[in-house]
């Protein structure tokens, strides 16, 4: 079977192994056999994302030819200089998510390492890693391929996660940010030699700055909180392009 023989029935399988490592519970439930949350705080969330994490990594080992299984998925470093980049990029956004509502006084840090550091980097091992990265570097995918079906399945995976349907032109205006985010931080990835990190901490420092800021709701999902995304991104992109050291990435 050639390359492009193969190309439409590995796109259906990576979809697939996408599709179980979020809802693998809902399956299961469906199926007959619900299995209960951790008894601990976030005892739901940390199951989902642990086992999301752990479908892909067997899923992508199962596929690799060969090692390389970490450079592949693009868990290995490529240096500090680009996730630094990003986190430079993000200042902006935190000032003036500041200035429109000012510190929270009800967040706690247990809740800032799991929303904002925890379940971002998993999503990034699943869907940058093994959803971007995996596919164009082991599987051969077109890089615009590889960046736009997961970024999809992302932006459709939140999308749900705000009712789907039911969650009207919020849960579109949900699906709209999350999926240009996911194709960004593809993106940076790619520009930082093809490693998770950059896009990881764009991930990491914006939703760090929504949990630990009061703002309210009109400017969440405005103008003003779009504009914060999109000026935090477009720098983030800029910097890496014009001082990262992914030289691999940008050929």
């Amino acid at each position: 079977m050639g390359k492009s023989a193969r190309l439409p029935f590995s796109v259906l399988l990576v979809v697939a192994i996408l599709v179980l490592s979020q809802q693998w519970r809902d399956l299961a439930r469906a199926i007959g056999h619900p299995v209960a949350a951790l008894k601990i705080p976030y005892g739901g969330a940390i199951l989902d994302n642990g086992v999301a994490v752990l479908i892909v990594l067997v899923a992508a080992l199962l596929m690799l030819r060969g090692g390389g299984l970490f450079d592949r998925m693009g868990l290995r470093s490529n240096g500090w200089r680009g996730p630094v980049l990003v986190a430079v990029a993000t200042i902006p956004a935190w000032v003036g998510l500041f200035m429109l509502g000012g510190l929270s006084h009800d967040w706690r840090w247990l809740d800032l390492a799991m929303l904002a550091l925890a379940f971002p980097l998993a999503e990034e091992i699943v869907f940058r890693g093994f959803g971007f990265l995996f596919t164009h570097r082991a599987l051969g995918w077109p890089l615009w391929l590889a960046v736009g079906v997961q970024a999809l399945l992302f932006g459709l995976v939140h999308w749900w996660g705000m009712g789907g349907p039911a969650g009207g032109d919020m849960a579109l205006q949900v699906l709209m940010i999350t999926g240009i985010g996911g194709v960004v931080m593809a993106l940076l990835d790619r520009l930082d030699g093809n490693t998770i990190w950059s896009g990881a901490v764009l991930h990491i420092s914006l939703n760090a700055a929504w949990n630990v800021f009061t703002v309210p709701d009109e400017a969440i999902f405005g103008w003003t909180g779009n504009a914060l995304r999109i000026g935090a991104a477009v720098l983030a992109l800029l910097l890496v392009w014009g001082f990262g050291s992914g030289k691999r990435g940008r050929r």
